[in-house]
This record gives C-alpha cells, sequence and structure tokens, in this order.
C-alpha cells in the first residue's frame, strides 16, 4: 500500500508510527508533506519516509492520504487536492463534513472520516470511523487497521461523530484536568509534589485499567470500593452535592455544540 500523510503534527505523527510499528507499510511506501517544513524534516528523518514538495504530490503518489491538517486551513489543502483523481482520503479534522470534503475536492474521491485521540502517540488512542457513501466495505477496513495500530477503533455514523469528538476526541484533557486537580490538592493537604503526581497518575490509570481487566461496570466498581460513612463516601457525596454528573454533561455538549459550529463554518 502506498501511504500518504498531508500534516506532520503530533497527530499525524502518531498515527504514522502506529502504522510503521504495525508494518502495515514499509518507510519506502509512505510519503508525507505539511506546510511547516521542519515538521517534514522531524518526520522524514524519525521516520525514513519519503517528503513532497505539495499535498496534491503526496496524493499523486499514493492510494491512500491520511488528512492531519487542522480545520483551519483544510479549504486550502482542499483546492490543492481538487485536480487529483480517484483515491481513500482519510481525514481526522474536527467539525469538517464528509460531504464539505468530497464538494470541494470535486467528488472525485472515497472518504472516511475519522476521530482519534492524543493517547495515540503511547499505542493507548480511542477512535471513531465514519465512512462516507462511495468508501467500500475494503476500504473501511482498511481504515480499521490503521486506527487499531494505535489503540481501540470502532465503526460509527457521521451524525455521531461530534459526539465522539467530545466524548472521546477532547476526552484526555478532561482527564489530564482531573489528575491537575488531585495533585494540587494532595500538595495543598502537604504531599510532596512528585509524590502527589505520581499517585496521581497510577490512581487514573490503575482505575482505567480495573474497568478494562474485570469487565465490571464503573458504577459496579465505584460501590465495591465505598464504604458507608468512609472516607470515599465523603468524596463521593462532595461530587453530588456539585451535581458532578451534569458539570460533566455539560462540558460535553460545549464540545459537541463546538464540533458542530467547526462543521458549518
Amino acid at each position: 500500500m502506498k501511504l500518504g500523510v498531508i500534516g506532520c503534527g503530533k497527530m499525524g505523527s502518531a498515527l504514522l508510527g502506529g502504522i510503521l510499528k504495525a508494518k502495515l507499510c514499509a518507510p519506502s511506501d509512505i510519503t508525507v508533506f505539511d506546510a511547516y517544513e521542519p515538521a517534514v524534516e522531524g518526520t522524514v528523518k524519525k521516520f525514513g519516509v519519503k517528503a513532497a514538495a505539495s499535498n496534491s504530490e503526496v496524493v499523486e503518489a499514493s492510494e491512500v492520504i491520511l488528512l492531519c491538517v487542522k480545520p483551519q486551513t483544510f479549504d486550502g489543502m482542499l483546492s490543492e487536492i481538487s485536480g487529483t483523481s480517484d483515491r481513500l482520503l482519510i481525514s481526522i479534522a474536527a467539525g469538517v463534513k464528509i460531504d464539505t470534503i468530497a464538494g470541494k475536492t470535486n467528488n472525485k474521491h472515497r472518504i472516511i472520516r475519522v476521530m482519534p485521540n492524543t493517547p495515540s502517540l503511547v499505542g493507548r488512542g480511542a477512535s471513531a470511523i465514519a465512512p462516507g457513501a462511495l468508501a467500500t466495505p475494503e476500504d473501511i477496513s482498511l481504515a480499521d487497521k490503521l486506527l487499531s495500530s494505535v489503540g481501540y477503533a470502532c465503526q460509527v455514523e457521521e451524525s455521531n461523530i461530534d459526539a465522539v469528538t467530545a466524548l472521546s476526541g477532547s476526552g484526555p484533557a478532561y482527564i489530564f484536568l482531573m489528575i491537575e486537580s488531585m495533585v494540587a490538592a494532595g500538595i495543598a493537604q502537604g504531599l510532596p509534589a512528585e509524590i502527589a503526581h505520581n499517585l496521581a497518575v497510577e490512581t487514573v490509570a490503575g482505575a482505567a485499567e480495573l474497568v478494562k481487566q474485570t469487565g465490571e461496570s464503573p458504577s459496579q466498581l465505584r460501590e465495591n470500593v465505598t464504604s458507608p460513612n468512609g472516607t470515599t463516601f465523603a468524596a463521593l457525596e462532595s461530587f453530588r452535592e456539585s451535581d458532578y454528573s451534569a458539570i460533566v454533561s455539560k462540558a460535553l455538549d460545549a464540545a459537541r455544540d463546538r464540533s458542530i459550529e467547526l462543521g458549518d463554518s
């Protein structure tokens, strides 16, 4: 497979690294481009792939192209590749709809829209795949293989991608904020900063792994560690008094709504 990557930022590099690690492509079969030349140079040096001189050159050299460009610069990139012939385009741009990509590339390409997240950088990503009308079963299977190389992947309807963006696309930032807050509280209660940091990180990582390995629901695991009138009970009561669930729901609504706005702009 001849693979192209347009956009050599963190997510493009994460996907590229996972694909190479899974041996889905050889470095010699991959062509990359980014408007920021140092990003291209760094990617070529790190992975041994080939550099192109333009977006359209990437498309012409490839069978499958990962579009890893930010939504704000997407239109210019699409205009440049609009004259190229039929390819499979896999877009990670938040809010940019399949119909928009198709329309601005003269309806020549098969399109799949995906939403990965930043833990893809360490092979623990969570991604959703939404195929366009022209995408074949083989295209969908290939997209699943590419995204699965950096973590978990599932298929959804495009109408659900904004919700995926809110839940898992932006989700790591919510967990980072939780860790920040736990660390700050631990320090305020007298713990050394390094110990507070390590305890918070390992607690969050361990809790997620416990959900995965036991197969039990988060609610059941929460009940398992909550003794009546104990310390965990006291903390959870404080969360309930602040309507923690509503706070989380409101945050996800805000992220989903912004994703919709990006698609409409």
